[in-house]
């Protein structure tokens, strides 16, 4: 048996080709929704996430607002910003880029953002109406991962679900996204106890830890749809390698489907980013959004 491969970049287009259509609805309408993207310090890793994030709002025809802020800024004038960026009209979604430098509250930080701006989802009220079963804006990690599940299996109804992590960017939330299909969710961590049994158990299977290849392939249930979102970078002979937190070539004799890193859970994530952006400007603006909602 060998796992279907589920392509994240091919399904990030086709998710792009649909997005591009519903700005240049919007646009026709007079507006053209507005993406601001705030980044503080100069971390590696979120100037690359933060670059590509610029480059596909602005692909997509967004218009797009970068902020790059010094290491060094307050607290205050972040949370400055926060505010002139709420009140602008121009500005549909507004996503500070995490982690922030550690004099700085991410969660007060966070907790600023209007939430009908809020496209990262990470708002106290956009998390507590996504489990109260409302309308909110969703992350973007999780939602991506249930478009990608579902492009694998349209109906989720009584299906057994294990997400490994327990995260507020994407074990909870994706827990709730499950539930509204209809899976029994299961949520792992580092103190449960005989892990690769519970594993074994699942249809569905999420591993979200952030530990290079945690997941074994004895750990997979026969048939079983595999999300990885790890992202870990190994070296191996000699070079610098990316792998996620699923043993990929162990899982793939088992599985049934399966996510590849790179290019696959990582796409969608920028993908939904836009579309949460696009979902937001149809909310502020009392226009019917063209888009199927995943939210709600």
């Amino acid at each position: 048996m060998s796992a279907v491969v589920i392509d994240g970049v091919a399904a990030a287009r086709q998710l792009h080709a649909v997005l591009r259509g519903a700005v240049l609805d919007l646009v026709e309408r007079g507006a053209t929704p507005g993406l601001a993207v705030v980044l503080v310090g100069d971390d590696p890793a979120s100037s690359v996430y933060v670059r590509n994030k610029v480059r596909r709002s602005v692909e997509a025809g967004l218009r797009s607002f970068h902020h790059r802020l010094p290491a060094s800024t307050s607290e205050s004038d972040i949370l400055a910003l926060i505010l002139r960026l709420n009140a602008a009209e121009d500005v549909d979604g507004i996503l500070v880029q995490l982690p922030l430098p550690s004099h700085i509250d991410a969660q007060k930080v966070t907790a600023a953002i209007d939430p009908a701006k809020d496209v990262d989802g990470f708002h106290p009220i956009n998390v507590g109406n996504l489990s109260l079963g409302a309308s909110a804006l969703v992350a973007c990690t999780p939602l991506g991962c249930m478009l990608l599940i579902k492009s694998v299996r349209t109906d989720l109804t009584g299906l057994s679900a294990v997400i490994v992590g327990r995260s507020n960017i994407v074990g909870k939330p994706l827990a709730q996204l499950l539930l509204r299909e209809n899976c029994t969710v299961t949520i792992a961590h580092s103190k449960t106890e005989d892990l690769p049994s519970v594993c074994r158990r699942a249809d569905i299977l999420v591993a979200a830890v952030g530990r290079a290849r945690f997941v074994r392939g004895d750990w997979i249930k026969p048939g079983a749809i595999v999300i990885d979102v790890g992202i870990n970078r190994i070296e191996r002979d000699g070079n610098q390698q990316l792998v996620g937190d699923v043993d990929f070539e162990g899982a793939h004799t088992v599985a049934g489907a399966l996510t590849p890193v790179p290019g696959g859970v990582g796409p969608m994530t920028i993908a939904c980013l836009l579309r949460n952006t696009i979902e937001a400007a149809c909310r502020r603006r009392g226009v019917s959004s063209p888009l199927a909602n995943g939210a709600d």
